[in-house]
């Protein structure tokens, strides 16, 4: 027999077994903080009870569950004002169905109501409109200025137009006001005025570019110098003498005149009546057709003068004619008019003097032109792809504008439209002093400097621009924004056909479902397979899963409701 031990056994370890069991306590403790860094410090909860030994302890409790109150009572109003709004939106639903039911059944008042649209939409920016307003203008005016460049007026001048006025009858004139002559040579514009003014009283006129708003103060300084400046852009030049002319019009008819300013997209026409005026009383910019309504502007007492929108150019002109002469946006406008545009104007030029104006070298064609000015001027798409289309849309608002310099020749014979006859030339020139006419055109041209022949690019006009100005000839693109709208409305039709039909599919379909369960039940009462207990209940069940199915589409459409007007405590 084994002796028994007295002594305990020895809680002693290896130093081994003691480290492992140190390792794996120190690999607790690490999850365990990594853990609630994951879970995040919460604030232990203060106790917001109110100690006995506080005083006025009653009232504090007494305000406190006032206040609950007051919030339960809050949050139950908000909930019927939530409900009753609910329904409104679901009468207005309701009524708003049925209104396009009927519409569907008639189909004639939706047809009624898109060509409605198509006319507003199109009463803002449409050919139609621009027409319906400039005649508005001819009809209103005693005077009609057209106004030509005079770096191309034969391409500015509009038979059309010139035929309108002379033919309308009661006693209305037609001046020509050739602006824009700072940017053709001198001779060059002497040329024009011999020549214009054998058929219709012409004006020489320089707009001025930069006018003030009218809200803006103006400080003018006095210089001591006797000689100014005269190119500055501020400065216009001819107002006086088309003012003066159009004052003494106005006597010998002894009553106010209106003026009526007419003529083809950035011509110049609104900055025209800016200067008559001297502050800038009507919009101006390089995009063609700023000017979209009839716009009164009163001069003196005895003069309105009335802004017109631009002449429409007729499709049947060149490819020149309608590159500068029609209203084109060249940023919503497709690169192949554009490109057809700046071909034209290259084909009418010296190419020496294009490659000089723009120190490019030799080209071949339009795109390798293009791409040398795209180069030049660093406009590049991404891997140094010269962008071709901007820079011919660029290089057709320089042309259009005021940037580049160009002239064209007048005919070599003096020939006159078959409208103008020896007695309608009388008859516009009838009324003004064509001797004073001359002499202060002859002063503005000598006040003026000019570009030099050799720094101007000899143009080959097209000759007279058609334009279109009654209503009923323009051949508008408004049949497509129509036929795209009625398109539209009859895909909407065609989706709420189909969403109904879909909807009388699932009645229909519930309602079968309905009957066929009852002609089971009562087949089986009859045959007596089943008890009617166990038919009862499976109907019972079906009306209850209904029930809840309803409830619950309910319960949706309400969560999914939020008013963003109210406020939630």
């Amino acid at each position: 027999m084994k002796r028994p031990k007295l002594k305990k056994a020895s809680k002693r370890l290896t130093c081994h077994k003691r480290y492992k069991i140190q390792k794996k306590i120190r690999e607790h403790h690490r999850k365990v903080r990594k853990e609630a860094k994951k879970r995040g410090r919460r604030k232990p909860k203060t106790d917001t009870s109110v100690p006995s030994a506080a005083p006025f302890k009653e009232e504090l409790l007494r305000e406190a569950e006032q206040r609950k109150q007051r919030l339960e009572e809050l949050k139950q109003k908000q909930k019927l004002n939530r409900q009753k709004e609910h329904e409104k939106k679901r009468k207005l639903e309701a009524k708003k169905n049925a209104a396009k039911i009927k519409e569907n059944v008639e189909g004639k008042e939706s047809s009624g109501k898109s060509k409605a649209k198509t006319n507003k939409f199109l009463d803002k920016n449409s050919k139609k409109s621009f027409c319906r307003e400039l005649e508005k203008v001819i009809e209103a005016s005693d005077v009609v200025l057209e106004v030509l460049d005079a770096r191309d007026p034969m391409g500015c001048r509009c038979p059309q137009l010139e035929q309108a006025v002379t033919s309308s009858g009661g006693n209305k004139k037609l001046l020509l006001v050739l602006n824009k002559i700072d940017l053709v040579p001198k001779e060059n514009l002497e040329k024009w005025l011999n020549y214009l003014k054998k058929e219709l009283p012409t004006v020489a006129f320089k707009s001025a570019t930069l006018i003030q708003d009218r809200t803006m103060l103006t400080h003018v300084k006095r210089r001591r110098r006797a000689s100014v400046d005269l190119s500055r852009p501020t400065e216009s030049f001819g107002n006086k003498c088309l003012l003066k002319i159009l004052q003494e019009y106005g006597k010998t008819q002894n009553k106010a005149i209106q003026v009526g300013v007419v003529g083809f997209p950035n011509v110049g026409k609104s900055s025209i009546i800016n200067s008559l005026k001297g502050v800038r009383a009507c919009n101006v910019g390089l995009t063609r057709g700023v000017t979209k309504s009839m716009q009164i502007v009163q001069v003196d007492k005895q003069t309105k003068i009335l802004d017109s929108p631009s002449i429409i150019a007729d499709p049947s002109n060149g490819a020149l004619a309608l590159a500068l002469r029609s209203i084109i946006d060249t940023e919503e406008s497709g690169s192949a008019e554009v490109l057809e545009g700046v071909d034209a104007i290259l084909n009418h030029c010296s190419k020496q003097q294009v490659m000089i104006h723009y120190s490019i070298p030799e080209f071949r064609n339009t795109e390798e032109f293009l791409t040398l000015l795209a180069q030049r001027r660093g406009m590049l798409k991404k891997g140094g792809i010269p962008d071709i289309e901007n820079i011919a849309k660029v290089l057709l608002c320089d042309w259009t504008g005021a940037k580049v310099s160009y002239h064209s020749q007048p005919p070599e014979s003096q020939r006159p439209p078959p409208y103008l006859t020896e007695d309608k030339i009388a008859e516009m020139q009838a009324g003004f002093n064509l001797r004073n006419l001359e002499e202060e055109n002859n002063n503005t041209v000598q006040a003026l400097k000019y570009r030099s022949p050799a720094s101007s690019i000899l143009f080959q006009s097209a000759g007279m621009a058609n334009g279109t100005i009654e209503e009923n000839k323009v051949k508008e693109e408004a049949t497509e924004w129509e036929d795209l709208e009625i398109s539209k409305e009859g895909e909407e039709e065609e989706e709420d056909f189909i969403e109904s039909d879909d909807d009388q599919d699932k009645m229909e379909e519930e309602k079968n479902d309905k009957e066929e369960s009852k002609v089971q039940v009562t087949g089986q009462a009859e045959l007596g397979q089943q008890s009617p207990t166990n038919s009862e209940k499976q109907i019972a069940e079906n009306e209850h899963s209904n029930s809840l199915s309803v409830s619950l589409d309910k319960t949706a459409e309400e969560d999914d409701a939020y008013d963003f007007n109210t406020d939630y405590v």
